[in-house]
Formats: C-alpha cells, sequence, structure tokens
C-alpha cells in the first residue's frame, strides 16, 4: 500500500480530489505547496510516496533495463488505491490524477488503462512509455479521458521532441490531449504552468 498524506478542502463536503504523483527522488513534501498555489478551496489532494526508496527520496521505477517491471508494479498500486479512494467516498469522475516527470508517466499510463472515467489527467515534463503497447490496452472509456500534458522545450533530462512525437501518436489514436509547450528545463514553470492547470482543473469540474 502506497504512503499517502491528505490535504482537505477548505470547502467542507467536498468529494472533489486532485490525487499527486511525485518525481524521481522527490516526496510527499516536496508538493506540499501545491494546495496552497493551486489557491481551489473546493478541492482535495492526496499526495502520494512512490513505493521505492531512492537517495533520501522515492522512485515510481528504476531506470534502464528493470523499468518495465517497476511501471507494472507502481500501476497496480495506484489501481489500487485509486479504487480505494472510490471506496472512501470519492467518486473516480470527481478526481483528478496529476504527475510529474515520472510522476506523469504513471498519470498518463493509469489514467488510459484505468477502467473508471476521471475528470482529468494532468502531465508535467514526463513522457509515455511504450506508446504502441499502451494504445492496445487503451481501456474501454479511454478516449473520453481528458488530459493536460505540458513539456518545456529546453528540458535536459526528458527530451522536447521524442516526447511531442509520443503525443501526437496518441492523439492520432484519438486520445484527448491539450498540449502545451513551455521555455523552461525539466520543472514547473511557476505562475504561467500553473494558470494553465489551474484553468484545466476548473474546466473539468466545470468551475
Amino acid at each position: 500500500m502506497l504512503e499517502t498524506e491528505f490535504v482537505a478542502a477548505e470547502e467542507r463536503d467536498s468529494k472533489r480530489l486532485m490525487v499527486v504523483l511525485h518525481g524521481l527522488g522527490d516526496s510527499i513534501e516536496g508538493y506540499r505547496w501545491l494546495p496552497t498555489e493551486m489557491d481551489l478551496a473546493w478541492l482535495n489532494y492526496l499526495l502520494v510516496n512512490a513505493p521505492e526508496d531512492y537517495f533520501g527520496g522515492y522512485s515510481w521505477y528504476d531506470l534502464g533495463g528493470d523499468a518495465p517491471a517497476g511501471i507494472q508494479r507502481s500501476r497496480a498500486l495506484l489501481f489500487d488505491l485509486l479504487d480505494r479512494q472510490r471506496t472512501a467516498g470519492f467518486p473516480t469522475e470527481q478526481t483528478v490524477l496529476f504527475g510529474f516527470s515520472q510522476g506523469a508517466l504513471l498519470t498518463i499510463d493509469v489514467g488510459l488503462r484505468y477502467p473508471h472515467l476521471l475528470t482529468g489527467l494532468i502531465a508535467i515534463s514526463g513522457y509515455v512509455f511504450e506508446p504502441e503497447e499502451l494504445i492496445k490496452q487503451l481501456s474501454p472509456i479511454a478516449l473520453r479521458q481528458k488530459l493536460l500534458i505540458t513539456h518545456g522545450t529546453q528540458d535536459p533530462l526528458i527530451p522536447f521532441a521524442p516526447v511531442r512525437r509520443q503525443i501526437e501518436r496518441l492523439q492520432s489514436a484519438g486520445v484527448q490531449i491539450e498540449w502545451h509547450e513551455f521555455v523552461k528545463p525539466h520543472t514547473i514553470a511557476g505562475h504561467e504552468e500553473l494558470s494553465v492547470i489551474r484553468h484545466f482543473i476548473r474546466q473539468a469540474f466545470g468551475r
């Protein structure tokens, strides 16, 4: 079971939820700033630690040849996490899945395979693992999922051009993707990018 931290919405009894997946070597602590910066009083947050220790933080999968096994394990853990949130009273159709870097890869991977419709999927500075396999394994409702995917043109860790080609491939398969390019390295581009994320969330929830 994944370690999580719940941050309650200011608006009492809200069932709207954003599940937050960090990047390689990071942790829950690296995203405690996000609820304040998003400034959405009606949104709850579930910050999640990846399952593997990694130099003082955590990872969702190992780099290199062991990556497929790690991704598959994390996918199963996140399916279970989303199922448990449903049982706890947070409907999937009121849940946004958000991820950065490795967390972005898992957001896309899980969101397009999970059998229930989410409010939205937000993937920042990540990439698509085995796009052709993913397209073959799309869930029955995958083409109804709405995605916001952003990437930096100056990203030194995950090069921009291959990611854009991956996104175009998913779009050609019918996946609904809102794509934004930022002049940034491997990071979130401050208020400019947060504004795009906030707008997507508000639209997704009809707020």
